[in-house]
């Protein structure tokens, strides 16, 4: 029998050795020790770019190397029938901790009837980040993609910038860098759906689970994003983003 602990997280790997490293540093460093946890490294580089000593000093993370890379999701997944967490955490490779983030999420899971919560997600520069959105729609998505000046009002609407970020809030679609979730969620969600490769993955695990309870934004502590935005800058991870552009519309309508 597998032995239950209280946190799990997942970090899913590729080709971003440093950014790893310097993260699960950061949750080490900086999460109570009082928090029993398991920190998951699912290494889609193939060949994989971890070693066991990368994480000699820490007992409590495991590395899983992928024989191939079937996606962001599918990554994420794979954790799903070795978790005996109470709650549990999807992290990007770029965040940063600077402080307990995770006891502070937990507690806000404990005290409301919510789904998911995400922290205020900030640069290394301090500057609050755009990731809290509503609910993708054509139009939003062409406007993010390919207008990059002009419907400021509409994209300021989609951005939710007329929210009051000092004060919880549901939230309709978080950009899913870093999501605190009770395990049983995300195993009544069975995780991402693997159909997105790459992108939107987020945004439909949202609306699920918003279908549940409501997903929240929680002001009380502050995650650093280096956000790297590899769709604007990548050809290929722009194609990607376009595909799970089409397969998120078809699944949840064009309207």
């Amino acid at each position: 029998m597998q032995e239950t602990y209280e946190l799990s997280v997942t970090i899913v790997a590729y080709n971003n050795k440093k950014d790893v490293l310097q993260a699960v540093r950061s949750m080490e460093e900086c999460t109570s020790s009082s928090i029993s946890k398991r920190i998951y490294i699912v290494d889609n580089s193939v060949p994989g770019i971890f070693a066991k000593e990368d994480f000699s000093e820490y007992d409590d993370v495991i590395l899983m190397p992928m024989p191939m890379n079937l996606g962001f999701g599918h990554g994420h997944n794979q954790v799903l029938p070795k978790l005996e967490s109470t709650y549990h955490a999807i992290v990007n490779p770029d965040i940063i901790l600077k402080e307990d983030s995770f006891s502070i999420l937990i507690k806000f899971l404990e005290e409301n009837d919510a789904s998911i919560v995400a922290p205020k997600l900030i640069t290394p520069d301090g500057e609050m980040q755009k990731a809290y959105r509503h609910y993708p729609t054509v139009t939003d998505m062409f406007l993010r993609m390919f207008v990059k000046k002009g419907f400021e009002k509409r994209k300021n609407y989609h951005t939710l910038d007329h929210m009051d970020y000092t004060k919880p809030f549901q939230v309709p679609f978080i950009q899913g860098s870093f999501l605190v979730m009770k395990t049983e969620t995300f195993k009544e969600l069975n995780g991402f759906d693997e159909r997105f490769f790459m992108y939107m993955e987020d945004a439909d695990l949202c609306k699920r689970a918003n279908a549940i309870a409501p997903v929240y934004y929680c002001p009380y502590t502050e995650v650093i994003h280096k956000w790297e935005k590899g769709s604007h800058k990548s050809k290929t991870l722009f194609m990607h983003h376009i595909s799970s552009m089409c397969k998120y519309f078809l699944k949840w309508g064009f309207k």
